[in-house]
């Protein structure tokens, strides 16, 4: 990413800058983006915003880094410039450096040089001997963190010089409604001004409409669905180049969306998510609660202390300042909420999980006048701000603070309410009652004619939709709700001009290609898939799925996770799927909300695929079976144990309170039934199905098994529809199993085979239903061999082992202490282990030395190693970033690893 200390404004040199149509590259760079250096336009640096300081450590022994430029047709120069900073003392400039070109067969210096200034903060020029070449280079000695503190190369052409082609990049594939505007953002970089640009349909079935074919920034419409493809060309000099993008045109979704199962109290059978909720509700969420009122953590945490301090403030009475990070108050709103979930879990008599339910009981008495008590008198939240520093927070909802997640905690506490009262069946709604008023500070703030804002990290708006859901269907169509929603997209409306990091870059309607910080990312495209489900908008509608198209088919892991960590916590480049990921636990509990929120919207099964595939993947196991420690990252291939803590605690109760809301997840309903998603062993009612409300019983082993019984227990006989869901394991293209694993292996109702015709990832049953009909299905299950796109550099040459959901893991435990070794064809089998790592289906087979093989789920990996334990009073907690090998070395070492070496 380019360093954000560094502002642009347009170059004063009036001269031909070659470096604009350059490839730039580099060898052993830290830093800033590469994209930077030759966008030909001034650096204007405004403070040192990487922390730290080269202060007097001494010189480290002579090493050399470079920087290069090369380009298609030769070039001539006499001259560059090169402008350097040091992040105001942060990091040490170069001891020295020099400039070589290619002669064709080496890199040679050039000659007679003079300059290689080593100014901080401006523009150095050195002068040399005219040369012809296609590539450049600037190698530098001993320079500190790499490249990082050159940010901008200028190379000036020669009269002799021809002019380059321009580089011409049409554009991000993206997809489009019918009806909606594709908005066009092509990037052209030419060394003298194009004399022509223009537009036009290169391909696809229907007709392109161009607001104005000569115009980069172009808008397109398309008649009719289908794929296409947009062709710019743009002529400088002699020069014509042209470039295409890929369009996909569907028809809008359909008008009404389906509609939210609220979680509310169920019961579970199913030994896997049984001992999954059992870990959660025992030992975790009530150590979530003890660290939630520690007081003498020193480093990032700060719990229910902060609630308390706050309200003192509110009331005139000294007080503590704020500890923590701004956004502490986040992890205490999702114990909550965590607490509330697990409260509807029927605990079918087991001691334990009652005298930990007994214990969240007291703790919501106890915590919830806390809470209230820290918000002010007009509802608004958030202890940071009430215990400000005034120096820094003088104002709520100051662009100077996006950054200190005003809507992020106020968006968790909103959730937190609405499970609370779904848990007390709206008995009780001081929490609800309290996110009404909070919901309304804002709406009474913010808006047209009001302050436009939005905050950096987006919770709050999908919170605000999902809360205005919940009203409505509450108070009824005609309450508040709907304002909570507007809100919603007028705080996502106002993202602009900023960063990719938090997704503000372009309008949210223009954005097409999943970049930034993951957990930002995952809750701005849930909000904007539920706006567009709220509001019909159709701009909104084409973005989002253009987004989803880019994230599943270019930026996901087999394992259901996202972020590779290559940018701050998040996206890397297109197939850019390095397995020493990231892929935060609260990125994949964002992107289970994302693709929720596009199977309301278009009734599609894949969707529910997808959610179901981070599920079990990556997040179930982001827990230790034991429920004591957890992962805050999940790389596919690791050596790390879990850990107790983290100083960033972000994930602690975003894990459990995404894991437990199992009614949500498993069915949704619509305006002629319901729609089963997930199978999981449970009893659930599910109310509201054309007027009559509807126990769903399963009963089922799977993942383990494929055989699945649903007895549907509706209060009153109705006709209404039952869509089963028919599992596709190759929603993502960018994976491919072997054999292919399709459809049902049967279908009855009532004991009578029932005719399979999928639509849209349902197969559709409708007939009149009474108590204790029941539905049995089979679900094929064989081992699958997956090979990924060869684009993804990191698994060329490996596969993964898949059954069902579950994605396979081997580790050194398993393996007689190395797995980098190459598969064996030997018929792999499935073993059922009842003791083993709480019962799991193993693979086994042999290796290509003839040793054996085993596999075990990917969510049971990494039990068996040493944890980080749990940090002392005032000692430091685990960091934000674990250290990570890299991948040569996770090779060697790695404990745990999903891709497997198919030959060497």
């Amino acid at each position: 990413m380019a360093a954000p200390a560094i502002g642009q404004e347009k170059s004063p040199d009036p001269r031909p800058n070659l470096a604009i149509v350059a490839s730039p590259s580099a060898i052993n760079r830290f830093g800033g983006s590469l994209d930077a250096l030759n966008d030909g336009l001034t650096p204007t640096p405004r403070g040192n915003q990487r922390g730290g300081g080269g202060g007097n450590r001494p010189q480290p022994p002579r090493s050399q880094f470079w920087v290069q430029y090369e380009w298609a047709q030769p070039v001539s120069t006499k001259e560059i410039a090169v402008y350097w900073w040091d992040y105001n003392s942060a990091i040490r400039l170069p001891m020295a450096y020099r400039l070589e070109y290619w002669d064709g067969s080496n890199f040679v210096p050039v000659k007679n040089a003079a300059g290689f200034g080593l100014a901080n903060n401006q523009y150095n020029a050195t002068t040399f001997d005219e040369i012809k070449t296609t590539k450049l280079r600037l190698a530098l000695d001993s320079a500190d963190r790499g490249s990082s503190t050159l940010v901008e190369w200028a190379v000036y052409k020669t009269e002799n010089s021809p002019s380059p082609a321009p580089v011409v990049i049409a554009g991000i594939d993206r997809d489009v409604m019918v009806g909606g505007k594709s908005y066009l953002a092509a990037t052209i970089k030419s060394v003298t001004p194009v004399s022509n640009v223009s537009w036009a349909k290169a391909s696809g079935p229907g007709n392109v409409i161009f607001s104005n074919t000569g115009d980069k920034n172009a808008t397109a419409q398309f008649t009719t669905p289908g794929k296409y493809e947009l062709k710019l060309t743009a002529t400088e000099g002699k020069n014509t180049v042209a470039s295409t993008l890929k369009v996909i045109v569907h028809q809008p979704p359909k008008a009404k969306r389906l509609d939210v199962v609220y979680t509310k109290r169920y019961k579970i059978d199913s030994k896997l998510w049984s001992d999954r909720a059992k870990a959660m509700i025992v030992n975790w969420i009530p150590f979530c609660i003890d660290q939630n009122e520690r007081t003498d953590l020193t480093t990032g945490e700060g719990g229910l202390d902060n609630f308390i301090e706050a309200a003192k403030a509110i009331r005139g009475e000294p007080h503590a300042k704020h500890k923590g990070y701004v956004f502490s108050n986040a992890w205490v709103h999702q114990t909550v909420e965590s607490m509330c979930i697990a409260l509807m879990v029927d605990p079918q008599g087991d001691a334990a999980i009652i005298a930990a339910q007994e214990k969240m009981k007291k703790k919501l008495e106890e915590w919830i006048p806390i809470i209230l008590a820290a918000q002010e008198p007009d509802g608004y939240l958030h202890t940071a701000y009430t215990l400000r520093d005034t120096a820094h927070w003088k104002t709520r909802w100051n662009p100077r603070n996006r950054g200190d997640h005003e809507g992020y905690v106020a968006g968790y506490f909103i959730e937190s309410a609405i499970n609370h009262y779904t848990l007390t069946e709206g008995k009780d709604k001081r929490l609800y009652d309290a996110a009404k008023r909070l919901a309304d500070c804002w709406v009474a703030n913010i808006g047209p004619g009001k302050i436009a804002w939005y905050d950096g990290h987006q919770e709050m708006e999908q919170a605000l939709v999902r809360f205005g859901r919940f009203v409505n269907d509450m108070e009824g169509k005609g309450s508040h709700g709907d304002s909570y929603v507007n809100l919603a997209k007028f705080l996502l409306d106002n993202r602009k001009d900023g960063s990719e990091y938090d997704q503000s870059h372009v309008p949210v309607q223009q954005q097409y290609e999943a970049v930034g910080h993951a957990v930002r990312a995952t809750y701005n495209y849930s909000a904007m898939a539920d706006v567009a489900a709220e509001t019909g908008d159709v701009d909104y509608q084409s973005a989002v799925m253009s987004l989803w198209n880019n994230m599943i088919n270019k930026k996901y892991y087999l394992t259901g996770g996202i972020g590779s960590g290559e940018t701050s916590e998040g996206f890397g480049g297109n197939y850019s799927l390095r397995n020493n990921a990231y892929c935060e636990s609260c990125s994949s509990a964002g992107l289970i909300f994302f693709q929720y929120k596009m199977n309301l919207a278009y009734h599609d099964a894949k969707y529910a695929d997808l959610y179901e595939e981070s599920m079990y993947n990556a997040l179930l196991g982001s827990i230790d079976l034991e429920g004591k420690n957890f992962y805050y990252t999940n790389p596919l291939s690791s050596a790390q144990g879990r850990y107790a803590w983290h100083v960033c605690p972000c994930c602690v109760g975003n894990i459990p309170r995404t894991l437990l809301m199992i009614p949500t997840w498993t069915y949704v309903t619509g305006e002629d039934g319901l729609y089963v998603n997930m199978y999981v062993g449970s009893t659930i009612k599910v109310e509201r199905v054309v007027g009559t409300d509807v126990e769903m019983v399963q009963k089922t082993d799977y993942p383990w098994s494929g055989n699945v019984g649903i007895t549907v227990n509706p209060k009153a006989s109705k006709t209404f529809t039952v869509y089963v869901r028919v599992p596709n394991r190759t929603t993502s293209e960018l994976y491919t199993p072997v054999p292919q694993v399709s459809g049902l292996k049967s279908l009855k109702v009532n004991g009578q085979a029932v005719p399979v015709k999928i639509e849209n990832g349902y197969v559709a049953i409708r007939r009149a239903w009474k108590k204790g009909d029941k539905i049995d299905i089979v679900l094929p299950m064989e081992i699958q061999k997956v090979t990924a796109d060869e684009r993804i550099e990191a698994d060329r040459g490996r596969v993964a082992l898949r059954v069902g959901p579950l994605i396979y893991n081997v580790e050194t435990a398993d393996n007689n202490g190395d797995i980098n070794k190459v598969i064996g064809k030997t018929p792999l089998t499935m073993e059922w282990k009842p003791t083993f790592l709480n019962g799991v289906m193993t693979i086994k087979g042999t290796w290509s030395d003839g040793t054996p093989l085993i596999a075990i789920p990917n969510f049971a990996r990494l039990n068996r190693i040493p944890t980080t334990p749990l940090p002392a009073a005032g000692q430091q907690t685990q960091p934000t970033r674990p250290n990570e090998p890299p991948q040569a070395r996770m090779d060697r070492v790695a404990a745990s690893a999903v891709w497997i070496k198919e030959k060497e």
